[in-house]
């Protein structure tokens, strides 16, 4: 049986047709050599840092090899879990129990059954993952709470000068500085920065998976998608996935990727992301207390607030994971009536602060932005795909 479009792309696992290699842009060096090297170095802790849905996890899998990993989240702590015991509960080692054990009574031949309990110690569990050529993988560990990071790091910091492997996986401008600033560690870290994609990488993907399906598509389109996919190879393998899915349900004979269908499987590849409370949070803003705000008029007649142009903003063309604070002012400016008042620099400013503070008071899902030091950040890209062209889009 030939390959099925769900064997090639693969937006949530790993891409066994589809997987493309890089090189760090600094070394010049494959990102696959670099993360080998780094865990060969014994004694070292490895510091993977690149935005979000970029295949740092899948990097790993690709040099580690699965059945090597032992997968922690971030999101898996909260201030009281015990670091240890997670480890090795990961690993499929039971750290606490009872165990049964025959004994016998001196001078008889009676025999009775005593029960005992066990814990594993920390040089027990460090000697098992090494034994066994385990390396841990602690992904998204800004998810885990600020105090707790900071414990993580000292507990790695003990275990890999005895031979434990360990890689944290984590977020530019967010929470790796318990990692990097932690003075302990000091020459003691392998610290890769994998940059965003390049709009050619991702291009390579749509080429090699339709080239592997025998659908036929130009290299001018394979690029709008990949620009749409805003360096993220998960985000690139899920849009082609979904058009392959409208190509076999056409039941056209002719196999090939058309310009007409792109939008359509644009808007169909947000039908699974929860983005629409993060989206109508954003756009009705901090509460106001009874208070109306101010609104603009913009070119074609309609009336928004500071909160709404921000989030209008954002979804505007081209897409960007990083806006420059005059880029947004001039986004805004663009969207308003020529004769419409215009926000000023500091109440944009302002709103930009209070945006992030509502947004960072909620749930993880809602984490989606960060506005630091004159520039707005966008984290997640598949946020950012679902405003230009899911819901709140049409």
């Amino acid at each position: 049986m030939g390959l099925r479009a769900e064997d090639v792309f693969r937006p949530g696992a790993f891409p066994e047709y589809t997987y493309i290699s890089r090189k760090s842009a600094i070394s010049d060096l494959p990102y696959e050599f670099r993360l080998m090297q780094a865990i060969k170095v014994s004694g070292f802790l490895t510091s993977l840092v690149g935005p979000s849905k970029m295949g740092k996890t899948i990097l790993c899998e690709k040099v580690i090899g699965f059945e090597h990993i032992v997968e922690i989240s971030g999101a898996d702590f909260d201030e009281d879990t015990d670091f240890w015991k997670l480890v090795s509960a990961k690993a499929g080692l039971a750290y606490e129990g009872q165990f049964a054990s025959e004994k016998q009574i001196p001078s008889t031949s009676d025999k009775y059954t005593k029960k005992e309990t066990f814990s594993l110690t920390k040089d027990k569990i460090i000697e098992y993952y090494k034994e066994n050529d385990l390396v841990l993988v602690i992904d998204d560990f800004h998810y885990a709470p600020e105090g707790k990071r900071m414990q993580i790091a000292q507990q790695l910091k003990d275990a890999i000068r005895r031979g434990f492997k360990a890689i944290v996986v984590s977020l530019p401008h967010r929470a790796d500085e318990a990692i990097r600033q932690n003075a302990d560690l000091s020459g003691r870290l392998s610290l890769i920065n994998m940059e965003p994609w390049e709009v050619d990488d991702l291009k390579e993907i749509a080429k090699l998976g339709f080239g592997k399906l025998n659908i036929s598509i130009e290299d001018s389109i394979a690029a709008q998608i990949a620009v749409e996919s805003l360096s993220s190879p998960q985000l690139m393998q899920y849009i082609c996935l979904n058009i392959c899915t409208m190509l076999e349900m056409s039941g056209k004979e002719k196999r090939q990727v058309c310009q007409e269908i792109l939008e359509t499987a644009y808007h169909y590849t947000t039908a699974n992301f929860e983005y629409g409370d993060v989206v109508s949070l954003m756009q009705k803003g901090p509460s106001t207390r009874g208070k109306s705000r101010n609104t603009f008029r913009t070119v074609n007649g309609e009336e928004h607030d500071i909160y709404e142009l921000i989030v209008k903003s954002i979804a505007e063309n081209p897409p960007i994971m990083k806006l420059k604070f005059e880029d947004v002012k001039e986004r805004i400016y663009r969207l308003l009536a020529d004769d419409s008042k215009k926000p000023s620099p500091q109440m944009l400013r302002e709103s930009l602060a209070k945006l992030k503070e509502l947004l960072y008071g909620r749930e993880d899902i809602f984490k989606v932005l960060d506005w630091k030091e004159g520039s707005l950040y966008i984290l997640d890209p598949l946020f950012l795909f679902y405003l230009r062209w899911g819901g709140a889009h049409q």
